[in-house]
């Protein structure tokens, strides 16, 4: 959906919902200021659908799910998840944090290039070279670094369903996962240039891939 396809009574409505209920969390325009709950602002309008609809039917079930979102999504229809994934999609990035300089190095060469002894393709190819998101699969810059690092140690160990970064990610240490993760905290706030409202990206996954 893009902004121009939701009502302005229905804009209006999720504009409402995410300052009084989900900035709780997610901070003023989504962007948050704990770790322990992700950046939403500048989200893919499609990662963020699926991943409401999942907490919503409970087919997302890694700890935080449902510790947190499971019971926060449960009355969301369609519609509504629709409106709001428009609204994060449309505010602004958060700011880059800057990390260790060889720290940042490495995972910078991880994200572009991949490891390739271990078998793990570029992360870039899939997130986009600026890793601002395509489609289905997420924004990661600018994103906290400790909840990037929880959710691949989640991935890895199968306690949140992603059939792509199952593959991706099941040799990759957790020293690894810190650089990439610390790499990625330190992206610019440029939003993506292609548009991430409807359609596949590059990688053509199921909706819950990543």
């Amino acid at each position: 959906m893009r902004a121009a396809d939701v009502s302005p009574e229905l804009g209006r409505s999720a504009h409402q919902l995410a300052e009084t209920t989900c900035a709780n969390c997610h901070g003023v325009s989504g962007r948050s200021i704990s770790p322990t709950f992700p950046n939403l602002a500048a989200q893919t309008v499609p990662y963020l659908e699926a991943q409401l609809r999942a907490f919503r039917d409970q087919t997302r079930a890694d700890p935080d799910a449902l510790s947190y979102m499971w019971g926060m999504a449960s009355q969301l229809n369609d519609a509504t998840i629709e409106a709001i994934s428009t609204y994060y999609a449309a505010q602004t990035p958060p700011r880059a944090k800057t990390g260790d300089a060889k720290l940042t190095a490495r995972g910078k060469q991880i994200f572009e290039e991949g490891v390739t002894s271990q078998g793990v393709p570029a992360c870039a190819t899939c997130h986009g070279p600026q890793a601002r998101g395509d489609n289905i699969f997420p924004r990661l810059a600018g994103q906290h670094a400790d909840y990037l690092v929880k959710q691949a140690l989640v991935i890895q160990r199968r306690l949140r369903a992603a059939p792509v970064m199952h593959d991706v990610i099941k040799d990759l240490s957790q020293d690894q996962m810190r650089a990439v993760a610390t790499y990625l905290e330190s992206l610019s706030r440029a939003r993506a240039k292609t548009d991430n409202t409807r359609g596949r990206g590059r990688c053509h996954p199921a909706p819950r891939a990543c």
